[in-house]
């Protein structure tokens, strides 16, 4: 299974902000789609950082002690101030378990996929597992199919 069988099923709607944007406005995108992730992204659709939940967290735990108008500062804070710059991306024939690898091996949960330098979809680790166990499903379908059909063609 590719990458593109799992955008083909969820779609290539993918929650975007650009660099200049406020941290506040990326939280507020962030609870409204009810996503863990938003890419930020150029005027052309090219990708120049993910925010995470866990960036603003980690960025919040270093303010949070600081007062409140360092917090407020952070709520004003341009998202290219706390965005992972070097953002690992997938391309849409990548095999749905090198997908898994590299989501695994670098502990990260959302991967956006490009297409020619430009966003095209993003995925997260629970895609991926819905995708595993959809595809496992139908293996195990198919082999008590033909098991209890004898095998025969």
């Amino acid at each position: 299974m590719r990458i593109r069988d799992i955008l083909k099923e969820k779609g290539g709607d993918v929650a975007t902000i650009g660099a200049g944007r406020t941290v506040h406005e990326a939280v507020r995108e962030l609870n409204s789609h009810r996503i863990g992730a938003i890419v930020v992204t150029d005027d052309s659709g090219s990708v120049q950082g993910i925010v995470s939940e866990r960036d603003v967290l980690r960025m919040a735990a270093e303010t949070w002690d600081d007062g409140g108008d360092r917090v407020s500062r952070l709520r004003d804070r341009p998202v290219v101030g706390i965005m992972t710059r070097e953002v690992i991306c997938a391309v849409p024939d990548d095999d749905v378990d090198y997908a898994m690898g590299i989501m695994t091996q670098n502990r990260i949960r959302h991967l956006p996929i490009v297409d020619e330098g430009i966003l095209v979809g993003i995925i997260s680790i629970g895609d991926v597992v819905r995708a595993n166990l959809s595809q496992a499903a139908y293996e195990n379908r198919m082999l008590k199919d033909y098991v209890q059909g004898g095998g025969s063609g």
